[in-house]
C-alpha cells in the first residue's frame, strides 16, 4: 500500500507508532494481520510516502475488516492518523499496490 505523508506531521506519526502504543497492534491482530509494517521514505519529488506491507492470516478478510472497522479504538487511531495523510490521486486512502515478487 502506499499514500502520501504530511511533513509536518512525521514525529508526531512516528510517536503514535511506537512500539510503546500495543493497543493498536492488538486489534490488528484480531483482525487477522500480521507483519505489519509502514515505511516512510522522500522521494526526489520532496514529497513523502509511506508504504505499507502486512500478511493476512484469516479466512474471511471482508469480514474481518468490517468489524476493524467498527473497533472504536480503530475509529479514534483513525480520526488522528488520516488527516496526517494524502491519498495520491484518484484514491481515498491507502492505494493499493500490485504485488510483484514474494519469496516464501
Amino acid at each position: 500500500m502506499v499514500i502520501k505523508f504530511k511533513p509536518e506531521c512525521i514525529e508526531e506519526y512516528k510517536a503514535l507508532h511506537a512500539d510503546s502504543n500495543p493497543s493498536v497492534r492488538d486489534l490488528l491482530v484480531k483482525a487477522n494481520m500480521r507483519n505489519f509494517s509502514i515505511f516512510l521514505h522522500r522521494f526526489d519529488d520532496g514529497n513523502y510516502y509511506e508504504f505499507g506491507y502486512y500478511e493476512y492470516h484469516g479466512d474471511d478478510f471482508e469480514a474481518d475488516m468490517a468489524k476493524l472497522a467498527k473497533e472504536d479504538l480503530n475509529i479514534e487511531w483513525l480520526k488522528v492518523c488520516d488527516p496526517i495523510q494524502v491519498p495520491l490521486d484518484g484514491y481515498d486512502g491507502w492505494a493499493e499496490m500490485e504485488q510483484a515478487y514474494y519469496n516464501h
